[in-house]
């Protein structure tokens, strides 16, 4: 009886591992893109940019008091990257710049620019 129980619990095992297995081989986070969801709360439409090292890359205009959704682009991220936002505003002075966070392929990334 003992036999009987070990082996049912071997054959659970079993079956969970070759689900996680074919879920994995799958690459479902690879075929999703890193997305960047910007919550522009100010008045000023902004420039967004995407910024590593020295590699800066415009992804688009977010439009004042708006929510725009920008795909980062696949060439900039390389496992985990460290990425810092850059919001220019279009019609004003000084550009925000985001602190370093570091993004992984799939991610999906919220830069909220508040009213100023």
């Amino acid at each position: 009886m003992k036999f009987r129980t070990i082996a049912f619990a071997l054959l659970l095992l079993g079956a969970g591992a070759c689900k996680t297995f074919s879920r994995g081989s799958n690459n479902s986070d690879q075929n999703q893109g890193t997305v960047v969801q910007v919550d522009n709360q100010g008045f000023l439409d902004m420039t967004v940019y995407a910024a590593r090292s020295t590699q800066r890359v415009r992804l688009g205009i977010a439009p004042g008091n708006g929510k725009t959704n920008f795909p980062v682009p696949p060439g900039l991220i390389f496992g985990l990257t460290s990425l810092r936002f850059i919001a220019d505003p279009i019609g004003g002075r000084r550009a925000s710049v985001s602190q370093e966070i570091t993004v992984a392929p799939g991610d999906t990334v919220t830069l909220t620019i508040p009213p100023v």
